[in-house]
């Protein structure tokens, strides 16, 4: 089967028409490719019978009489009750809501199939979750026949139902299932795959669930072995042509340490020894330098850009907001300029009349570090010799992003830098083509962060141990998932908040209020005051996720916990203790609270340990947008999980380094398979694309 054929628009399955064309494409289904890799949800296994008795044991799955039909309700809430009766004489009641139509459909003395699970309701044996279907003489009948054996259940969106997809799916098998196989024979024999049709055939229409998992395997099996060959293709590609390259100077680098008033830790000392052997390596450094809040990854950042300026090059630091870039340019001209480093910073809010001449100073070579938000690699920023580049909280950028900051220079050492940090299992998948660096151990003197859980309603004990902190001369945060009142939701906010606690709460001490929609310069201004002291506790949204380095500050209150990812918890618990000083977290949480948001504020309790909080996180949110390459395509694997199936995606790298390894011809060859599943019009396809 051709890739074009497979881009037959859905239309051309029979029982596709426009109404349900439209709804199809609220799931993302838009060609016979789109149903074919469209995975169900879950499977409901019909080979057991089961009678309406034996109900608590698993769903009801039997023959029926329809014995009576009565109605409750008024008017447009009027509902349908079918009674039903099995060959045993068990009876249960079938509440149709919105389904009168079943009233014609099976009348009194019809012979029906049942399949549901039922309950005890209102003193009756019910269920109105259930499927129906007429027992008819003529196998010819639109009424069709009852479903047997394991039957796929479909995410669904309004107007499709799950026997709509049944039936599209059959179709779509019958006229274009026979698919040629994409993974080469020897891998598909080697890990005991089925092959692309007999994996497409019992995704959708298995005889058992055994099938329907082997099925699941092999698609995840083909979905790792593209991404992994696209992931080493990068590697090959970027050691294609060598580089000039000599012994790097650490010179500067020493100066500043000696400067330092402490020491730096073993996994800071390794990381830099990493970083200079890569860039004394015949081909441009790629590595992400990963570690734990406070654990020290911009000094080493810094240090290893002194590495390049020694070496007659430049540099170039790109943060994802301003308040960041503003955070790093202020170290970077504590720590640097007394070392004769020429600095500048480069934001989108930088005036004309400062950006033109700075822009000069950048091209003639004049500047020595450049730091700054996305501006950094506008169409007009021109670069002599940028030789480094540093991509702080790295999973906020898309790819073509990251690639076009290092395309402003000649091959550029590129170091990729995330607080949050990576399970091994999502770094081999997103990041399989760089080097890691990781830093564990946090600098001398800094203790455990102690994290309290409060319900909602008993702030007054969280504000009066705060209030014991900041007459102690600690400074606190507190966070708000909203910036101003909602009408939609009934959460608390930042600027009422700030209202409250400035008037009643904490009167004896200033405050300052930050987010998104103020001005940059104000923001800059409250972050100053409060660095310094002036203000004493700062109210804020997740603004002050990153950038945010106060060592007094030794209270973190995030009000409605809930509301925010377990990476944002983490690194919003990160922006306190960053010193010797004690410091603690308080969770407030309400009563609503969903099984995941239960997960998320649990592990926050349980543990401080960033890598053991990203493990979690992966587990309860996907890969998704933890990869950091929802801007460009996003990774959502449609087939496979990379904590589930560890094991397949260590295969799937195995397998594809070793066809790019067996022959120079094979990587064309591996090169046009993976453009060839990018050109199909697939889930697959449309959510990996962005990744190379």
């Amino acid at each position: 089967m051709f890739v074009r054929e497979l881009l037959e628009s859905v239309h051309a399955l029979k029982g596709a028409g426009p109404a349900v064309c439209k709804k199809l494409a609220k799931l993302g289904i838009f060609t016979v490719a789109d149903i074919l890799l469209y995975p169900p949800r879950d499977y409901e296994d019909r080979t057991v019978r089961r009678l309406i008795a034996c109900h608590a044991e698993g769903p009801v799955n039997c023959e029926v009489i329809i014995t009576a039909h009565e109605w409750f309700g008024f008017g447009r809430m009027k509902t349908l009750k079918l009674h039903a009766q099995d060959l045993s004489g068990s009876r249960a009641v079938l509440v149709c809501f919105n389904r009168p139509f079943m009233e014609n459909g099976f009348p009194e003395g019809s012979r029906a199939n049942l399949f549901g699970r039922l309950e005890y309701k209102y003193g009756e044996l019910q269920s109105a979750a259930f499927e129906l279907e007429a027992i008819v003489a003529d196998p010819d009948s639109s009424q069709g026949s009852f479903r047997t054996g394991t039957l796929p259940v479909y995410p669904l969106t309004e107007g499709i139902s799950q026997g709509v997809l049944r039936k599209l799916s059959e179709r779509a098998l019958a006229n274009w299932g026979k698919v040629d196989d994409e993974i080469p024979a020897q891998f598909i024999a080697a890990r005991k795959l089925a092959g692309k049709t007999q994996a497409l055939k019992d995704l959708h229409h298995p005889a058992t669930p055994a099938d329907a998992a082997q099925a699941r395997r092999a698609l995840a099996y083909e979905e790792l072995f593209y991404l992994q060959i696209m992931i080493l293709k990068r590697s090959i590609e970027r050691r294609k042509d060598g580089l000039q390259r000599k012994a790097v100077d650490i010179s500067l680098a020493k100066v500043l340490e000696a400067r330092l008033p402490f020491t730096l830790t073993a996994d800071q000392e390794k990381t830099l020894e990493e970083i200079a052997t890569d860039m004394a390596s015949p081909w441009p450094m790629a590595r992400l330098l990963q570690g734990d809040v406070g654990s020290g990854k911009t000094l080493v950042a810094f240090m290893a850009a002194l590495f390049a300026v020694a070496g007659g090059g430049q540099a170039a630091l790109l943060a994802p907001t301003e308040l960041l870039a503003r955070q790093h340019a202020d170290n970077a001209a504590r720590l640097l300029e007394p070392l004769g480093i020429r600095l500048a910073y480069l934001s989108g809010n930088v005036s004309d009349s400062s950006r033109k001449p700075l822009l000069s100073a950048l091209a003639r070579g004049d500047i020595d570090i450049a730091v700054g938000t996305h501006a950094l690699f506008s169409a007009d920023v021109v670069y002599k010799n940028l030789r480094f580049v540093i991509v702080d909280e790295q999973h906020r950028f898309g790819v073509l992003q990251r690639i076009a900051l290092g395309a402003k220079g000649n091959k550029p050492d590129m170091l990729m830098m995330s607080a949050t940090p990576i399970p091994r299992t999502l770094a081999l998948t997103a990041f399989g083509d760089l080097s890691v660096s990781t830093i564990r151990t946090m600098p001398e003197g800094r203790k455990e962060i102690i994290t309290h859980l409060a319900r909602q309603g008993n702030e007054e004990r969280v504000y009066d141990f705060v209030r014991r902190e900041l007459k102690a001369g600690n400074r606190a945060y507190f966070v708000y998932p909203l910036v101003e009142n909602s009408d939609k939701l009934e959460l608390k906010n930042a600027e009422a908040m700030f209202s409250h606690l400035q008037k009643t709460v904490f009167p004896e001490y200033a405050g300052g209020l930050i987010h998104s929609r103020l001005p940059e310069e104000r923001k800059r201004d409250t972050m100053s005051a409060f660095s310094c002291g002036v203000i004493r506790f700062l109210v804020a949204t997740s603004v002050v996720e990153v950038g945010v380095d106060v060592p007094e500050a030794t209270c973190m209150v995030i009000e409605h916990a809930e509301r925010f990812g377990l990476a944002a918890l983490h690194q919003l618990r990160g922006r306190v203790g960053r010193s010797s000083r004690q410091s603690y977290c308080f969770l407030v949480w309400s009563e609503k609270l969903g099984d995941d948001a239960k997960r998320r504020v649990m592990a926050m309790k349980e543990t401080t340990d960033g890598f053991k909080i990203s493990e979690e996180d992966l587990r309860i949110r996907g890969p998704g947008d933890i990869t950091g390459t929802s801007q460009a395509g996003a990774l959502r694997l449609t087939f496979c999980d990379p904590v589930r199936d560890a094991e397949l995606l260590e295969a799937a790298r195995e397998d594809a380094g070793a066809l790019l390894r067996e022959d120079p011809e094979l990587q064309s060859i591996a090169g046009s398979l993976v453009r060839s599943v990018l050109e199909r019009a697939s889930p697959f396809a449309e959510k990996t694309a962005g990744t190379g």
